[in-house]
């Protein structure tokens, strides 16, 4: 599968790590550069604190002034950075006094204080929550007007050297916010696809794994029985039920591989071809439909694949569970109540029949999953006519359209009587309206 970054992942990409919580003190250091920066904004204030014209009480009362907003400014960004949730206490006492001390040093220490706003609304639209912030973004822009009022000399451009900034950089940072909130989402949401589609390649290695090792251990089981009946007597017989059990462990390796890989695509004939040795090796009779032996028509690669699961699965059952004598392989063409044409694979023996209890097992639930893929289902009960077990696997069947020159063929609507020994099944087992023989399925703990 392709690796997809989480969050735990670094990225390269986003250097100042905009909407991350800092995984190491390298990269705190750097979003505190960051920060900093911004705080040179206050070269303003201090410079005119330094200048020869601010008396000894006016540097006190700013300096002072500046360093309580300055840190009740970084305490705000630095909580919010590390995803500190901050309690009413530390979100709004360090907000008000801000906001109280832009009020106050900008009205006593002159009009270049005005910047401090700047920062408060910024700092507002950071941790407050919107349904706040777009509030009180205007009320500290409002205090920016109403303050700068007080100096004449500002009055034709502090609106757009003051008012404005404050104003906009509230908003932008509510932007900045929901960006970073939509990014986490969506980073939430990758890591979800990437669980889902790691879950989802497990289950399908888990049927890959389970239908391909099932079928092949239980063949490998009966010849090894087989080949230890023969020993001393027949050693010449036993032997070849060993290279028997060599080459169907060679052709499960390489059914493993191949499921490992992704590439594990069944043929009907090859599922049927291996039927005929698993059902000869457990000494159980087998019928076969003609229709099954040719190649069938309408079926792309994954409803041929799923049928052929569906026949793998089915024998492996009647082999590992049944007590079965016969057992009987139909392909049959059915229609259902919504005109949809669907081909049917009957599976019946005449063994001990479904069990009565409420689960499946895996084998049955990983192929009802399947079938479930490619549109089709699977029905369970009793096989009609015997005390056996019916497995019945639907598959959508495809018709190609026909081509322009092609005649139309016209149905023949005549009453044929049916015959052989699919007389049984074309009448009820295979109909998808329900079970056969009327009766309820009942699903055992076959796999």
């Amino acid at each position: 599968m392709r690796p997809v970054e989480t969050k735990s992942a670094p990225d390269d990409r986003n250097p100042v790590l905009i909407g991350q919580r800092p995984r190491s003190r390298r990269q705190a250091a750097g979003k505190s550069m960051w920060i900093a920066i911004w705080l040179l904004y206050l070269a303003g204030p201090v410079g005119e604190l330094s200048s020869h014209g601010a008396g000894t009480a006016q540097r006190v009362w700013g300096f002072t002034g500046l360093a309580l907003f300055v840190l009740s400014y970084v305490a705000l960004i630095f909580h919010h950075m590390w995803r500190r949730q901050p309690g009413p206490l530390q979100r709004y006492v360090p907000l008000v006094a801000m906001v109280a001390l832009s009020v106050a040093l900008t009205w006593t220490l002159g009009f270049s204080w005005l910047v401090l706003f700047i920062f408060t609304s910024v700092a507002s639209a950071v941790v407050l929550p919107w349904r706040r912030s777009r509030w009180a973004i205007p009320l500290i822009t409002a205090l920016v007007i109403a303050v700068g009022a007080r100096y004449p000399e500002i009055r034709n451009y502090y609106l757009f050297a003051y008012a404005l900034p404050a104003l906009g950089s509230g908003f932008v940072m509510i932007g900045v916010q929901n960006l970073v909130r939509t990014t986490h989402e969506l980073r939430a949401a990758r890591e979800e696809v990437a669980r889902l589609a790691a879950n989802d390649e497990r289950l399908r290695l888990a049927r890959d794994l389970h239908d391909l090792l099932g079928h092949s251990l239980s063949l490998i089981t009966l010849k090894s029985e087989l080949a230890g009946r023969m020993l001393p007597g027949r050693p010449e017989d036993a032997a070849q039920q060993v290279a028997d059990i060599e080459q169907v462990s060679r052709q499960a390796l390489v059914d493993v591989r191949e499921a490992v890989t992704g590439y594990r695509r069944p043929r009907l004939a090859v599922e049927l071809a291996g039927a005929r040795v698993a059902l000869r090796t457990a000494g159980i009779a087998l019928t076969v439909d003609p229709a099954l032996e040719d190649e069938p028509h309408g079926l792309t690669a994954d409803t041929e694949g799923a049928l052929a699961w569906a026949l793998r699965e089915a024998v492996t059952n009647v082999v590992r569970h049944s007590g079965a004598r016969h057992c009987e392989l139909l392909l049959t063409e059915e229609w259902a109540a919504d005109d949809r044409h669907y081909l049917c694979l009957t599976v019946n023996d005449d063994g001990n029949g479904p069990l009565r209890t409420q689960h499946d097992g895996n084998g049955l639930n990983g192929l009802r999953e399947r079938l479930a893929l490619t549109d089709g289902r699977l029905e369970t009960g009793q096989a009609p006519g015997s005390h056996g077990f019916a497995l019945r696997a639907y598959v959508p069947r495809h018709t190609p359209a026909p081509t322009p020159d092609a005649p139309v063929p016209m149905p023949n609507t005549s009453p044929q009587p049916v015959t052989g020994p699919a007389q049984a099944l074309s009448s009820n087992s295979c109909l998808p309206s329900g079970p056969p023989s009327g009766r309820t399925t009942e699903f055992d703990d076959r796999t």
